[in-house]
């Protein structure tokens, strides 16, 4: 699905409209393995992504990667509390596949947010979606056995035990790789 064509299935944008939104919009080739928001740096770029998959991550003490998000086809990627909140990440943002990304400034998002109020409504159902999907994981974390939280994952991101690092997948569902394994062989 192409950015318009995401866009208005959320709200029906007038023709002129989605024209001068979409114009705010620079599309993006981005290689395997780019960082694009580091931990400690203000998150500037929200990103449409067209084709490819991301994930945020977070290091802990010992220099262990945690991811916390995967990012497919479709939906919008950023640490999100810092691009909103323009205030340093707790997150690394990074591309694991070469991907096609539509990118747009905090400054230009906020234009856009002042200038069209379809565009307020917008933000405002996207943002109900990202936390309703970040409440769903932390009850799958906090409540479902291993087999759960995997299916749940399978469910919401399809192929992408074919496309993303078994490390990063059992970081991502809070269990060992030695555990996933044991999973998927069930």
């Amino acid at each position: 699905m192409n950015i318009a064509d995401f866009l208005i299935t959320y709200v029906s944008f007038s023709h002129d409209e989605l024209n001068d939104i979409l114009s705010h919009f620079e599309k993006e080739q981005v290689q395997k393995n780019k960082l694009l928001v580091k931990q400690g740096q203000v998150c500037r770029t929200l990103y449409f992504v067209e084709k490819g998959i991301g994930r945020s991550y977070y290091l802990k003490e010992d220099g262990k990667e945690i991811t916390q998000w995967f990012f497919g086809e479709d939906v919008f990627m950023a640490s999100a509390d810092s691009f909103f909140n323009q205030s340093p990440s707790d997150y690394y943002v990074e591309i694991l596949e070469e991907s096609v990304l539509y990118c747009i400034s905090y400054e230009k998002m906020e234009l856009l947010l002042a200038k069209y109020h379809q565009m307020e409504k917008f933000a405002r159902l996207l943002v109900t979606q990202m936390l309703t999907k970040v409440v769903q994981k932390l009850n799958a974390i906090q409540f479902q056995t291993a087999k759960e939280r995997y299916d749940y994952m399978t469910s919401e991101f399809p192929n992408i035990s074919h496309r993303v690092a078994l490390g990063h997948i059992a970081s991502y569902l809070g269990m060992t790789q030695e555990t996933l394994s044991r999973v998927r062989k069930e």
